[in-house]
């Protein structure tokens, strides 16, 4: 078993200094610590941001043996906090190692067969990287579910009506799409959540799950809808609370099969991701939880 994780590992540059970050990159260490075998799928720098992402993500227990190594810069993001914690992003995109993909070194899912693909945030955005990791995604998606995070940055593409097209594309070649309230809010402003992930469900997509922060998390099926409150813990930052949930998504279709995730199933997957998520917010950074972690806070 083989779970792929594909999407840009960069260096954050918080108020307090670097630190690695990258929304895929945090929901492969998310996966890695509840124990999983993950392999992440970008390209690694050999400067010295590089070196740092790819020390930490395997210390974590990430495996990169399918990520390309290159010489080009790590692709960075200057973060900003507002009064709650809440995080915005300024990134430098162009030329980095970060969104260096192409057919001639992506994993081939025909030989290698993953268990599960989780791609989003920015390499399915900005080009040319996302029409190659679409091609290369279309091919994944015969031998595994897609599990899709769009993970919307308004501050790199500001073309609502590029963005929305782009996502929507992603959108029909996946199983499970996992946003915030807030990308739909900006994606398609004057529509409700619920009226987005019917629209979603019922072009083929299987599952649709939509977190709102301190509000809890709604994950839609066909058969309707469940509902969890989230964690009621201290924010520390919103850093890599999406993400987490998003390796709780991943781990829930491993255990349950995408056609698995619904009633009673579903709830309890989200209650976990919720519970996930509140580690993660209580502390500075994306730190998700170690399995051991999780299992004592679901206890508590």
């Amino acid at each position: 078993m083989s779970i792929w994780v594909c999407g840009e590992v960069l260096i954050d540059i918080l108020p307090t200094g670097p630190v690695v970050g990258g929304g895929p990159a945090n929901t492969a260490k998310a996966l890695a610590r509840l124990g999983y075998e993950v392999d992440f799928i970008d390209g690694i720098s050999t400067d010295a941001y590089g070196v740092t992402a790819r020390k930490e993500l395997e210390r974590d227990g990430v495996g990169l043996s399918l990520a390309l190594s290159s010489d080009k810069p790590t692709c960075t993001a200057t973060v900003t906090l507002d009064a709650a914690g809440s995080a915005s992003y300024e990134f430098l995109i162009d030329g980095t190692a970060t969104f260096d993909f192409s057919p001639s070194w992506l994993p081939d899912p025909e030989r290698l067969k993953p268990s599960v693909l989780h791609i989003g945030t920015l390499v399915t955005i900005v080009e040319p990287a996302s029409k190659v990791l679409y091609d290369w995604a279309v091919k994944c998606a015969e031998f595994a579910p897609v599990v899709f995070d769009p993970n919307v940055r308004s501050s790199v593409v500001g073309d609502r009506s590029k963005y929305v097209a782009a996502v929507e594309k992603w959108v029909a070649i996946s199983s499970v799409v996992k946003l915030s309230d807030d990308d739909i809010s900006w994606l398609y402003p004057g529509e409700s959540m619920d009226e987005v992930a019917k629209r979603w469900i019922a072009g083929g997509t299987s599952l649709v799950v939509v977190t709102r922060g301190a509000h809890g998390i709604i994950g839609y099926t066909e058969h309707g809808f469940e509902e969890v409150e989230g964690a009621k813990v201290t924010v520390v930052d919103t850093v890599g609370a999406g993400d987490t949930v998003g390796a709780i998504l991943v781990e829930g279709i491993i255990k349950h099969s995408v056609i698995g995730l619904q009633g009673h199933v579903l709830n309890a997957v989200l209650h976990r991701a919720a519970i996930a998520a509140g580690i993660t917010v209580s502390r500075a950074g994306a730190q998700p939880p170690r399995l051991h972690e999780l299992v004592e806070a679901l206890d508590a």
